[in-house]
């Protein structure tokens, strides 16, 4: 059954991405390459530290807060949500600097200004929404765990697809708040009108964010399923640096996510994984006296933690598989694949993504295809190879 249910997710319309016959020296410069290549190596550093950083604290966590938790005197559920907010907040705190870093370092190479006021302002309710799951699940093991021993990962796992839905569903919302409406009788309105009635996806919210005031990247996102569901787009993609195909290419590629329901999809592989996962937290955390001493929570997160790294390239293959097919779908909503090909072209310059990076930054941290094979989809698509 799981294997049908992954295989029957896994489908998609996804043409070959395979490189062979294209050089990326045949679009790129070499200072341009060079560029890209320097960049990526401190964020890659950034991303390395960072993550060392978190599974020492945790670590740490493990060794000296469980000491600390049978003086607390508040019960199990009391304890629990004290030592859940002293792991988040410890957690939030170590990863700071890293994030500081990594807007430094993008303000380094011309990327946006160094603002982190408006950088915190920008996540202040993905980090909330974050933190409210976070507790209540907390809470809902340690519960279950005390009720059903070992044993709680079977009621649990349904309880994390339910949370995950919900997260997602109220995301679609959420992450539409600072946002504003596209301008009335805008050639932008009419563009997207016209690309939700190619793509089947008609009265599709778009809205504008404005994150300027942090950085000059350029970005999208769709959020949300049923009727939470939002096109987000960031208003440096609207700045003049893209042009009218190309930012239609963009939009096109979030519409293609909705209409082939890519989040909910994204919901049902992590019901797949949710079983197994918790029982394997259990059986780890078992050795040490179960989850229903919460003096246990941190090593539970320290195995989610690495469970999560090795699950990593996995999670990426399929991200990527959804991506490739939301381009597909936007090369054939547009019909434009120049300006697709312009668009991936100005991402080196606007974002200093890397066209080729190497092997295991692809497998672990990129979970879009490389600029060079969504180039390679659209020469494809202009040669006929459909």
């Amino acid at each position: 059954m799981w294997l049908a249910a992954a295989f029957a997710l896994w489908r998609t319309s996804v043409p070959s991405l395979d490189l062979s016959g294209f050089d990326e020296r045949r679009y790129f410069t070499a200072r341009e390459l060079e560029r890209a290549s320097d960049f990526s190596q401190g964020s890659r550093l950034i991303w390395l530290l960072a993550t060392i950083a978190t599974i020492v604290t945790l670590v740490v966590l493990v060794k000296r807060l469980p000491r600390h938790v049978q003086g607390m005197g508040l019960g199990r559920i009391g304890s629990a949500v004290i030592v859940g907010m002293i792991m988040l907040v410890t957690l939030w705190f170590v990863s700071l600097p890293f994030g500081l870093a990594s807007l430094w370092w993008d303000h380094h190479w011309g990327l946006g200004p160094f603002n982190v006021l408006a950088w915190l302002d920008a996540q202040r309710y993905s980090l909330g929404a974050s933190a409210i799951f976070a507790l209540v699940t907390i809470v809902v093991v340690v519960g279950l765990a005390g009720r059903f021993g070992r044993r709680w990962w079977i009621p649990a796992a349904p309880f994390f697809i339910l949370i995950a839905a919900l997260f997602a569903f109220l995301s679609g919302w959420l992450l539409a708040l600072d946002t504003h409406a596209l301008p009335r009788n805008s050639q932008l309105r009419r563009d997207v009108a016209r690309l939700e009635r190619v793509e089947g996806v008609r009265g599709t919210p778009v809205h504008v964010q404005k994150v300027s005031d942090w950085t000059d990247q350029a970005n999208a996102f769709a959020v949300g399923f049923g009727p939470s569901t939002n096109v987000v787009v960031w208003d440096t993609l609207l700045d003049h640096r893209f042009t009218r195909g190309e930012v239609n290419v963009v939009i096109a590629h979030e519409l293609g996510h909705v209409k082939k329901h890519h989040i909910p999809k994204a919901i049902l592989w992590f019901a797949l994984i949710a079983f197994p996962l918790a029982f394997i937290v259990a059986e780890l955390t078992e050795r040490r006296g179960g989850l229903q001493d919460p003096a246990n929570l941190p090593y539970a997160f320290l195995v989610l933690t690495v469970a999560g790294l090795l699950a990593a390239p996995l999670e990426n293959y399929v991200s990527r598989r959804y991506e490739a097919e939301a381009d597909w779908r936007a090369l054939r909503a547009t019909n434009d694949p120049a300006s697709m090909r312009r668009l991936f072209r100005s991402f080196e310059r606007t974002s200093l993504q890397q066209p080729n990076p190497p092997t295991w930054e692809y497998v672990w941290q990129e979970n879009h295809p490389t600029l060079m094979q969504r180039i390679a989809m659209a020469e494809r698509y202009a040669q006929g190879k459909r």
